[in-house]
């Protein structure tokens, strides 16, 4: 029964395939969401096809696109960029490549995913020739998380690094001086005169997401496996971290349970757009959600790197993150990563993954260019100095191990490990986590 499965699917995915090629793969994912086309109007530009499961990206790529043909009119470009669910374009792109044919030349892989696509033959193209030039020059974390036996897969849209944002309005009231909280004691006594002054919460804690709790434990070195890919998710620092946060929401009273569950809720957005905390910990791309959804917060935010766990520990971590990957069944794959280079990984590309997406680019060199600091949408509502603090931080992130079962692992925490602990209190850290480490051990070992 299972082979028959299988053989059935194969099908599937042929007749998928047979509607569309190398260069335009818009219908072998089904149907887009959002769709652009670049340089159709080019006689004889090479075609290159672009999946990606968020529409923000397609931004970056059309004006690269754009700007390509411009700079570069003996070797055009006509890009068909599509936008799929999530769920949607991951299995389709994986199928395409366990089939051979039907993949675009260019896809986003988020970052819990990526390490599925690295098992066995890997079926996208080394990206050394270009990224291992500029590795001096960005946050090397950043590639080391799409790197297998020495080749680069991926390029990342982003840094990622977690910070703390302060209502100041908030935090004027109470009395509390944001640049004197230096470790989480200091914040924990600080939200202790916060909710006594102004009957606010110091802040909110995600219970069907993970933001609260992994930059907190990536903080101190750990995380859900180590180096060798073996389970530590309930290490001895994961199961404080966790009992951290729990205390700060029942025993120390100065949190409360995100509402809608996580940062990313219409009832959340509702209820801090209101005023309803007086901080809160998110990566700086996070920025975006207070422009688009936050509007009544502008002007009162202020931006500084977390509090230490110890004195000289770090003041981030990195969370989250989507490389862009060429696929070997591309035809034009030189073309697709050379294109890809010119997307991510020049000294204007950065520039512009924060002039059009607002997030924090991994070429650090670009971070006090004069470009970088001009006016735009994020400096006019948080008047912070953005980069100035970013390249403080920068070397403070520790390194994140991906494994086949990460997500997985990230699905036992948010579906299990958050509610049952912070929730309904019905487990203890070290409970909650070793169940989590066992499910997570059981399905390695399937």
């Amino acid at each position: 029964m299972k082979k028959l499965t299988g053989f059935m699917l194969l099908i599937f995915v042929l007749i998928l395939a047979a509607c569309g090629g190398g260069g335009d793969s818009s219908s072998d994912a089904g149907e887009a969401d959002a769709a652009i086309s670049v340089g159709d109007d080019i006689e004889g530009a090479t075609e290159l096809s672009f999946w990606t499961f968020n529409e923000l990206h397609m931004d970056l790529f059309e004006d690269s696109a754009t700007q390509w043909n411009e700079e570069n009119p003996d070797k055009p470009i006509k890009l068909n960029a599509q936008t799929y669910p999530f769920d949607q374009m991951h299995n389709n792109l994986s199928l395409a490549l366990q089939s051979g044919t039907g993949a675009p030349d260019l896809a986003d892989i988020e970052i819990r995913q990526f390490s599925n696509f690295l098992k066995g033959d890997v079926q996208l193209e080394p990206l050394n020739d270009y990224v291992e030039p500029e590795l001096k020059n960005n946050v090397e974390e950043r590639f080391n998380l799409y790197e297998k036996d020495g080749n680069y897969y991926g390029i990342d849209y982003h840094v990622g690094a977690t910070v703390m944002y302060y209502n100041q309005e908030i935090m004027d009231e109470a009395g509390v001086d944001i640049d004197s909280i230096v470790t989480w004691d200091d914040y924990v006594e600080a939200g202790k005169q916060v909710t006594e002054k102004t009957g606010k919460s110091m802040t909110t804690v995600e219970t069907t997401e993970q933001f609260s709790l992994f930059p907190l434990i990536s903080q101190r070195g750990s995380n859900y496996f180590d180096e060798n890919g073996e389970v530590i998710m309930d290490n001895d620092v994961n199961v404080e971290t966790l009992q951290f946060l729990q205390d700060m929401i029942h025993k120390d009273e100065i949190a409360v349970a995100a509402p809608g569950g996580f940062h990313h809720s219409e009832e959340y957005y509702g209820f801090m757009n209101d005023g309803g905390a007086a901080s809160l910990m998110m990566p700086i791309w996070y920025m975006g959600r207070f422009i688009d959804y936050m509007p009544d917060l502008e002007g009162k935010m202020q931006i500084r790197p977390l509090p230490v766990w110890e004195e000289g520990g770090n003041r981030t971590a990195g969370i989250g993150g989507t490389a862009t990957v060429v696929t070997n069944q591309s035809e034009s794959a030189d073309l697709a990563k050379e294109f890809l280079a010119y997307t991510k990984l020049t000294e204007e590309a950065n520039v512009k993954l924060w002039t059009v997406l607002g997030f924090d680019p991994p070429r650090f060199d670009v971070w006090d260019n004069e470009e970088m600091k001009a006016d735009n949408k994020y400096y006019d509502y948080f008047h912070t100095g953005i980069f100035d603090m970013l390249s403080e931080i920068r070397e403070e992130i520790a390194p994140i191990y991906y494994t086949p079962e990460y997500s997985s692992a990230q699905q036992e925490v948010e579906s299990t490990v958050l509610y049952n602990v912070l929730v309904e209190q019905k487990q203890t850290p070290q409970e909650a986590l070793t169940a989590a480490a066992e499910a997570v051990k059981s399905r390695q070992s399937d």
